[in-house]
């Protein structure tokens, strides 16, 4: 049996110069023709994973003894940790926010914020207490409230403070800090107030040309239902793979970087503060899950670790393109670089007096 299959050189019966296969036949052109390389051969799927497995099998001894390499052994003990505790609060978050995407309508924002610009940010950042959800589902939802009205000051603030203080979060928060309950307190009071200054400040600053209209967005049309899965689907290819980056990233420093390097770094204030601060943004860390990670580096005081759970999930990798496409790359260019520096002072502000 070959993983390589020789396509016949002469047509069968029938076929000609002129002849069109019927539709849906092997000669019919488009997606229903098995893709061929230049010479009519094409890769059997089933065969090449087979020899995959059969290599694999073959060179089961040096595996094994990777595998049992306490650098390995460790390695594995964290990202497994990680990501178990982690995922059920994953989980319930990205149901809880597909629930309110989709069954909740964006008008209801707009009726429940004060009409004054400035009592509408307050409003709209402590509204994140009750309206669970990830910053990838945070993105769209102030778009709709933009796009329905709402200033773009309390939309802004309300992006920011949903995925940092919702109940999902802080329990998460929780359970991953069980001997230092204050952290889930200085987290609410840091990550709400950077949301609101960051509403003032655009407010007072911002200018309108800077923020591009928010297209709708592609769930519109659908069934409710439809609509549903596909959020559900959506975050949970996102915030599941960003999960798995985290704990692998967290599982590295804690196994294979010198410990040397990480106590130098932790050592510093300033440094174990901006340090984390940058991991957060390169990482796209779900904030269902972002505690658990945090929670792992123990060699990091508790401000930073704060730190770097204010800033994941306001401002990261992801969150930027997402901002960029949502509400056009002048607006992200500004906002983005000022969270992240509002976010590191608040942080610092608050570690200092409540940790």
């Amino acid at each position: 049996m070959a993983i390589i299959e020789e396509a016949p050189d002469r047509p069968g019966p029938g076929a000609g110069a002129g002849s069109v296969a019927p539709h849906g036949s092997p000669g019919a052109a488009g997606t229903d023709a098995a893709p061929r390389d230049s010479t009519g051969r094409h890769l059997n799927s089933p065969l090449l994973l087979t020899m995959l497995l059969v290599l694999a099998v073959a060179a089961q001894g040096p595996l094994r003894r990777v595998l049992a390499a306490p650098v390995t052994q460790s390695w594995m003990t964290v990202f497994v940790a990680v990501v178990v505790q982690a995922l059920p609060f994953l989980v319930l978050g990205v149901l809880l926010s597909a629930v309110i995407a989709v069954y909740v309508p964006p008008s209801f924002f707009a009726r429940a914020l004060p009409k004054r610009p400035a009592l509408a940010v307050p409003a709209a950042g402590m509204a994140g207490v009750v309206l669970p959800g990830c910053e990838c589902a945070s993105v769209p939802v102030a778009g709709a409230l933009v796009r329905r009205g709402v200033t773009p000051a309390a939309a802004l603030a309300f992006l920011l403070s949903a995925p940092a203080i919702n109940p999902i979060v802080l329990t998460a928060t929780a359970v991953a800090f069980p001997g230092n309950p204050e952290m889930v307190l200085a987290r609410f009071v840091a990550s709400l107030l950077v949301a609101c200054a960051m509403g003032w400040l655009w407010q007072r600053l911002g200018r309108g040309e800077w923020m591009r209209p928010p297209e709708r967005p592609s769930h519109e049309g659908l069934g409710k239902g439809a609509a549903f899965w596909g959020s559900v689907r959506h975050d949970v290819m996102h915030a599941g793979g960003f999960l798995v980056v985290g704990a692998m990233a967290a599982a590295t420093l804690k196994a294979v970087v010198p410990a040397s390097w990480l106590n130098a770094a932790a050592g510093n204030p300033l440094i174990a503060i901006l340090a984390l601060a940058v991991l957060a943004v390169l990482l796209s860390i779900c904030s269902e899950a972002d505690a658990f990670v945090a929670a792992s580096l123990t060699q990091f005081s508790l401000t930073s670790r704060l730190a770097f759970l204010v800033v994941g999930p306001m401002i990261d990798l992801k969150l930027f393109a997402m901002q960029t496409a949502t509400f056009g790359r002048a607006f992200a260019l500004r906002f983005a670089p000022a969270t992240f520096a509002l976010a590191i002072l608040v942080s610092a502000l608050i570690g200092t007096v409540l940790l």
